[in-house]
C-alpha cells in the first residue's frame, strides 16, 4: 500500500500538476483594513497588506509560516481544494479579506456551530484568468456582534495568529473573460455550493456596459419566484448558475454579473464578455500578377467585417525562392509606400478597411512575391494573402502579339476559303442534269 502511496506522489510531482489532495498551504496576501474617522468626521477605511497562509489541516496543527497569519481551514462539507484541482499551485493567487455583515446576525445552521462568527472572504484567481473562485471562512467565536456596523470595530488579529475556520459557501467560474464572434452561443459559467442542506438561497445574473445596468435573471430557492430567463432551474438545484447567451451581438459587450446571496453572505463573480470578430482578408489580383515593364497597376488589399477596431494592415515583398526556404532565407521587407482607405462602418457595426500601393512594373522585381498580412485580436496569427509578380519586355510581348494577330488572320483566311468551297461545290452539283 505504501509503494502505491508513493508511486501516486511521484506522479503527481512528474506531470507538474498540483493533486487537490497533496496541496497543503497556500501563501496568501491579507488586505487588512482599519476603518477611522477623518478630521471632517468622515469615514475612511486604511487598507494594510499583510502576510497569511492558507492551510488546510485539523485543529491544533502546527502552522507551516510561524511568522504569518495562519487561516487554518478544517474539515467541512466543502473542501476549497477541489476546485482548483489540476492547477499549478504557482498559478495561483490568494487574497484574504475580512467580510462585513453589515451589522446581519444570523445563526449558520451547521452542526456544531456556535451561535456567533467572523467572517472572512478567500478569493484565488488563476494568473492567466482562467478562474476565479471566492469561498467564505466561518470563524467561530462567543463574542457576540457589537451592536453596530462590524466593520467599525473589528477584532484585532495579531501577525502570527492562527485563525482556525471552515468553508462555509463557494462561487466559481471558469470564465471570467470570455471572448465571442457575432452569432455565437456562449455559456457563462457560475457554479455555487453551500456547507448544509435547504438554504435559502437567491441567484441573480445583471449586465452591466458604460453605466447601463440590466437584470437578466432572478430566482429564490424559497419562494420558487423567477424572473427572467438564461438559467436552468434542474442546473440550479445542483448549483450550476451558469448563464446561456444564444445569440451573441456587439450589444452584447459587457460585464455579466454572477451574484449569489445566502443570508448573511453575499457574493458575485465578473464575467467580461468581448465580441471579437475576425476579418474576411482579399486582395484584387490573382495568384500570378502579369505586368509590362514600365505599367503601373493598383493592388488593394482588403479588411472587412471585423471587430474590435484595432487592426492592422502590412504589405510586405520578398523573393519567391526565398519564401519556402526555413533557413538562411533573408527576412520579408515590409513595403512604405502604403495608402490606407478611412475606417469604413458597416451596417452591422463591424468595420472594414483598405491598404493599396501603386505597382510600377519592373524586370528586377519580376518573380517577387507580395503578401498582405492582417493583424487582429481575434486572430491568433495574421491571415496572408499573397501573389507573385511576372514582368515582361515591352518587345517581347509586341512579338507575342504580332504572332498572335497574323495566326488569327490566317486562321479566319482559311475559315472563308472553306467555306466557299463548299458553297461552290454545292452549286456544282445541283446543276447536274443526272
Amino acid at each position: 500500500m505504501g509503494l502505491i502511496l508513493k508511486i501516486l506522489i511521484y506522479f503527481c510531482l512528474f506531470a507538474g500538476v498540483l493533486c487537490v489532495h497533496q496541496m497543503s498551504w497556500l501563501p496568501c496576501q491579507f488586505i487588512d483594513e482599519h476603518v477611522f474617522l477623518n478630521n471632517e468626521g468622515h469615514t475612511e477605511t486604511k487598507l494594510i497588506h499583510r502576510e497569511a497562509m492558507l492551510q488546510f489541516g485539523q485543529k491544533g496543527d502546527a502552522p507551516v509560516n510561524p511568522n504569518a497569519i495562519t487561516f487554518l481551514l478544517t474539515a467541512s462539507k466543502l473542501d476549497l481544494r477541489r476546485y482548483v484541482d489540476g492547477v499549478e499551485a504557482d498559478q495561483l493567487e490568494c487574497e484574504l479579506r475580512r467580510y462585513s455583515t453589515e451589522g446581519i446576525h444570523v445563526r449558520w445552521p451547521v452542526q456544531e456551530a456556535r451561535e456567533y462568527n467572523r467572517w472572512y472572504s478567500c478569493t484565488i484567481k488563476h494568473s492567466n484568468g482562467l478562474l476565479t473562485i471566492t469561498g467564505f471562512l466561518r470563524h467561530p467565536t462567543d463574542q457576540p456582534p457589537s451592536g453596530q456596523q462590524d466593520y467599525r470595530s473589528w477584532a484585532a488579529i495579531e501577525d502570527r495568529e492562527i485563525l482556525t475556520t471552515t468553508v462555509s459557501m463557494i462561487i466559481k467560474t471558469q470564465s471570467p473573460t470570455v471572448k465571442a464572434g457575432l452569432g455565437s452561443q456562449q455559456k457563462l459559467h457560475c457554479q455555487f455550493a453551500v456547507d448544509h442542506k435547504g438554504p435559502n438561497t437567491t441567484v441573480e445574473w445583471h449586465w452591466q456596459h458604460r453605466g447601463e445596468r440590466t437584470r437578466l435573471f432572478s430566482h429564490t430557492s424559497r419562494t420558487g419566484q423567477t424572473h427572467g430567463s438564461g438559467v436552468g432551474l434542474k442546473s440550479l438545484a445542483i448549483g450550476d448558475a451558469s448563464y446561456i447567451l444564444p445569440f451573441a451581438k456587439l450589444t452584447s459587450e459587457g460585464t455579466y454579473v454572477c451574484s449569489v446571496a445566502v443570508n448573511p453572505l453575499f457574493v458575485h463573480l465578473d464575467i467580461n464578455l468581448h465580441i471579437e470578430e475576425a476579418p474576411r482578408v482579399s486582395v484584387n489580383v490573382e495568384r500570378v500578377l502579369s505586368l509590362v515593364e514600365g505599367d503601373e497597376h493598383k493592388v488593394v488589399c482588403d479588411a472587412e467585417g471585423y471587430y474590435p477596431l484595432d487592426v492592422e494592415i502590412v504589405w510586405y515583398e520578398q523573393d519567391a525562392a526565398a519564401s519556402g526556404q526555413r533557413v538562411g532565407a533573408p527576412l520579408p521587407r515590409a513595403l512604405q509606400n502604403i495608402l490606407l482607405s478611412s475606417h469604413k462602418h458597416n451596417k452591422d457595426k463591424t468595420f472594414s478597411l483598405s491598404a493599396f500601393f501603386y505597382l510600377k512594373a519592373s524586370l528586377r522585381d519580376s518573380g517577387k512575391q507580395f503578401t498582405c498580412s492582417v493583424s487582429h485580436p481575434s486572430l491568433r496569427l495574421p491571415i496572408k494573402k499573397s501573389f507573385i509578380l511576372n514582368v515582361q519586355e515591352p518587345s517581347s510581348l509586341m512579338f507575342n502579339l504580332t504572332v498572335g494577330v497574323t495566326v488569327v488572320t490566317l486562321l479566319s483566311i482559311l475559315y472563308l476559303m472553306l467555306r466557299y468551297l463548299h458553297s461552290a461545290r454545292a452549286k456544282y452539283v445541283q446543276k447536274k442534269p443526272y
